[in-house]
């Protein structure tokens, strides 16, 4: 795994999370910037999805190895998801969603980096 991809992930993360409360605090749907913002963390963790499957035999433990697969596979799905949901669902609950999944998005990528950092 790359640090700063993962910092950058996280990041965006954060940003994501912080938007969506915000908009949800004011009752405002999805709009096309937090879509964008969306899509940008979608992008990393697709980049950080190739990445992280191209040098799996780093991690040794088997168990860890199947969790950071399970992680890496399940996290660019999570946006696309909450996104989704946000965009059918028109109350300040889908900006509940979002903000949950990214949440759920940044602890996950900390988990990634802790257990590749920790076999490496």
């Amino acid at each position: 795994m790359v640090e700063p991809l993962t910092i950058a992930v996280i990041g965006l993360s954060v940003l994501l999370l912080v938007v969506a409360v915000g908009y949800a605090a004011r009752d405002r749907l999805i709009d096309d910037w937090l879509l964008a913002v969306a899509g940008l963390l979608e992008l990393s963790l697709l980049v950080t999805l190739v990445v992280g499957l191209s040098d799996l035999g780093h991690i040794g433990d088997s168990t860890e190895r199947a969790t950071f697969i399970a992680y890496l596979v399940s996290l660019p799905v999570i946006p696309v998801g909450t996104a989704f949901l946000a965009i059918k669902e028109k109350s300040r609950w889908a900006m509940g969603s979002i903000a949950v999944g990214a949440f759920a998005v940044a602890v996950m990528t900390a988990r990634l980096l802790q257990i590749w950092t920790s076999h490496g």
